[in-house]
């Protein structure tokens, strides 16, 4: 999966939660959740658990808490899709 298919992937699954639509439709790899997206916490675990069922993979609490940032997603994502 190349990068620009994983960020279409992730925009997909971050859009109902963005409150932010001038940030979503910039959406790039430093985009971040709370600060550019303006997606609340509680949201933010709704799109951690979206992102599991979407790619078939667990992310540990540990993952959850660095999940801050576009960039930090897909690094997340690529390296629980390399360990299946």
């Amino acid at each position: 999966m190349t990068n620009e298919e994983l960020i279409g992937s992730l925009k997909e699954i971050v859009k109902p939660y963005v409150k932010d639509q001038e940030g979503f439709k910039n959406l790039h790899e430093n985009s971040d959740f709370l600060k550019d997206l303006k997606i609340n916490s509680a949201n933010l675990v709704d799109v951690i658990l979206d992102i599991e069922t979407a790619f078939d993979i667990i992310i540990d609490n540990e993952s959850m808490e660095k999940m801050l940032t576009v960039k930090a997603a897909m690094e997340i994502i690529t390296a629980k899709l390399s360990e299946k």
